[in-house]
């Protein structure tokens, strides 16, 4: 009896321990970067954290440098001798129909974008000419190897096959830049050689339904897994190398589209969010649920959930109030929950990977950028 008493005494003292263990995200300050003529619909930083690339429905991308951002938003920017601090460095406008997503290439100063015109445009930073990189109209051969090839061929040479293009939804650089992943809306991702422009599939690929079209794909930290999430609700994980899907966790949102996929620095967790309003912790190794973010609704748009640099807190959307929900990642309570300026919905949030700083992209057309008020 007095073990059992003892036993509860000190399971209550760690609850209390863990529910005052949350700890409290820095306060940030935002300014109004830039706005694109339609719905800013997407964004991402360079992996060293020096840009940060924005895509609209109005079919064009801004790069911003991050640099001249915090140097626009010092209080004495206004006053400068030289004109106000412009941070847009280059617009570039190549594709037909809306920017769905993007990335940068991991070493070299490369863009690339997909887009609802079937694309993905690669763009040289440095250089005044953008360079059609795939157009996503394929068709199916064998191979030998545990990949299927795929011949791609651009629309003028190759139109009427009856795996026409496909709305290339996300994208995402191997770590090493070599190969790139794009999610359409074919329910397998298509992988593809930089360097030759040869697509494969996975060979033993899982049969999907037909509302299998992937959301987001992204890479691990080392390239050896990616995952993607569906539109049927399904987190799946395949190998890098091999390109088989190694773990399906279906129904991961319920019937819901689960929207977004990010890996953990360490590769051990998947970080996922849904439109039925929930952001979930996986582990990766057993497909298990470790964690589950709540209090943030979100089921019409392709919300993103995101760790912050140090992966200690997780950020999200809040759609019926248009604010941003930050949660401890450890604990999963909810530790704050702020406006987030935009007029109406904001649709993207992304975080940068070198500090504390994040963007978001609104359905008012405009770009905000946040940084931690020093």
């Amino acid at each position: 009896m007095v073990q059992s008493q003892l036993l509860a005494l000190l399971l209550l003292i760690l609850v209390q321990e863990t529910k005052g263990s949350s700890k409290s995200f820095p306060k940030h300050e935002t300014r109004h970067l830039s706005e694109h003529k339609n719905i800013a619909r997407c964004a991402r930083f360079s992996p060293d954290g020096k840009f940060v690339a924005t895509g609209s429905s109005d079919t064009s991308i801004k790069l911003f440098e991050v640099a001249k951002i915090k140097q626009m938003m010092l209080p004495d920017a206004r006053d400068a001798r030289d004109g106000p601090v412009r941070p847009v460095i280059r617009t570039f406008y190549d594709h037909l129909q809306p920017i769905n997503d993007l990335d940068f290439h991991p070493q070299n100063t490369v863009l690339i974008s997909g887009s609802k015109d079937n694309t993905i445009n690669k763009t040289c930073l440095h250089a005044p000419l953008i360079l059609p990189f795939l157009v996503l109209c394929c068709f199916f051969s064998s191979s030998p190897s545990n990949i299927t090839s795929i011949s791609c061929k651009t629309k003028q040479e190759f139109t009427s096959n009856s795996y026409d293009t496909h709305n290339v939804r996300s994208v995402s650089f191997h770590p090493s830049g070599d190969f790139l992943l794009a999610g359409t809306d074919h329910p397998i991702p298509h992988l593809y050689d930089i360097n030759t422009f040869q697509c494969y599939l996975s060979a033993n690929a899982p049969e999907i339904n037909d509302n299998g079209a992937i959301n987001q794909v992204r890479y691990s930290a080392t390239g050896g897994m990616y995952v993607t999430a569906s539109k049927d609700g399904t987190i799946r994980l395949w190998d890098g190398v091999t390109a088989n899907c190694v773990r399906s966790i279906a129904g991961a949102h319920g019937t819901a589209e689960a929207t977004s996929a990010n890996f953990t620095k360490d590769q051990r967790f998947v970080l996922s969010s849904g439109k039925d309003s929930t952001v979930k912790l996986w582990e990766v190794g057993t497909g298990k649920l470790v964690k589950q973010y709540l209090g943030a609704t979100h089921t019409q748009l392709r919300c993103q959930a995101v760790f912050n640099d140090t992966e200690e807190f997780v950020l999200s959307i809040d759609e019926p109030t248009n604010e941003i929900v930050i949660w401890d990642a450890l604990t999963a309570e909810k530790v704050a929950k702020w406006p987030s300026n935009h007029i109406g919905a904001f649709r993207w949030l992304e975080h940068s990977p070198t500090e504390a700083a994040y963007v978001t992209c609104g359905t008012d057309r405009s770009i905000r950028f946040w940084k931690e008020s020093l």
